[in-house]
């Protein structure tokens, strides 16, 4: 979360006000989530608002609320209840002009502005050679515990365009892929 709002902070320099997306009804990821935003944004000197979701039509009420109570950017939380509501969620954002940042490629692919995220194909050669070592005889629990090490910027200029924004070429330059 630190690195996804300093991203949106170097997008929007001039911002104060950002809105954090969780699924409330996620046991493992909506606490954390919660405090490392608070955290985060009181680090980068910004507010924050945590607002949650847990079905289709709630998203569409924080989106509409966001709108009119003039968020100037989103983050969302990792969550599939959201990965599977990617389109939903990138026509929103784009439809009520709010820069959102996503954690994961594919959202910037169906329309959302932009994505910071581990590498997918990186955790699952990782979770590939955990199982591998498992089948050659070594314990689960003598095996180390591994974050992700590659992580992916992807920016999307066709929504920036669409919303309004302009994205700056420090961000561009950082981007791992831009989508045009």
């Amino acid at each position: 979360m630190p690195k996804r709002l300093g991203l949106l902070q170097e997008l929007l320099p001039n911002a104060t006000r950002f809105a954090v997306l969780v699924n409330p009804t996620n046991p493992f990821g909506a606490e954390t989530a919660t405090a490392d935003a608070r955290a985060a944004a009181a680090a980068i000197g910004r507010q924050v608002e945590v607002v949650g979701a847990s079905s289709s039509g709630e998203i569409d009420a924080v989106f509409a609320a966001l709108a009119y109570n003039r968020a100037e950017a989103i983050a969302l939380t990792p969550d599939g209840l959201f990965d599977d509501r990617r389109v939903q969620l990138a026509t929103l954002a784009a439809r009520h002009q709010l820069p959102a940042l996503h954690w994961k490629r594919e959202f910037a692919e169906v329309g959302g502005l932009m994505s910071y995220g581990s590498n997918v194909a990186d955790v699952f050669r990782q979770t590939g050679n955990y199982a591998g070592r498992i089948l050659n005889g070594e314990k689960p629990a003598d095996l180390p515990v591994l974050r992700a090490t590659k992580f992916e910027f992807v920016i999307n200029l066709q929504t920036a365009k669409v919303i309004g924004i302009e994205v700056p070429s420090s961000l561009l330059a950082r981007a791992d892929e831009v989508i045009e």
